[in-house]
């Protein structure tokens, strides 16, 4: 399996760039506008003692939706044009806020799951 190598220079680089980007484009987004406002406390502490009333009932809050589908399709199509902008002008729009503090970027067990098909896809198709 052919792992991209890295430099430790370019993965600092790839590290800084992934979190200048989730925080230019996701962060600072309509996510700010869901994340505002009370979030509930739980006395038990995984929140099976909380629960919303609505017109149709009590809906316990680990089973509640916490964004509508307008919401969540509204917050996509802003971060998806916000990245194609953070794309085309990369050296304007990098640099880091906030999340200069933030926990250095891992890589994502699901999606290298998914490398990893592709990769091994594409080296059945060679052959």
């Amino acid at each position: 399996m052919s792992e991209v190598r890295w430099t430790a220079a370019e993965r600092r680089h790839m590290e800084l760039l992934a979190k200048s980007l989730v925080e230019t484009c996701v962060r600072n987004s309509q996510l700010e506008d869901l994340h505002a406002g009370t979030f509930p406390d739980s006395e038990v502490g995984d929140f099976s003692d909380v629960k919303v009333i609505s017109p149709y009932g009590e809906i316990p809050w680990r089973q509640l939706s916490r964004i509508s589908n307008e919401e969540m399709k509204a917050l996509m199509i802003e971060v998806v044009d916000r990245v194609f902008t953070y794309l085309l002008y990369p050296e304007e729009l990098s640099g880091l806020r906030s999340a200069a503090r933030w926990n250095r970027p891992q890589l994502d067990r699901n999606l290298m799951k998914a490398v990893r098909r592709r990769q091994a896809a594409k080296r059945l198709h060679r052959t």
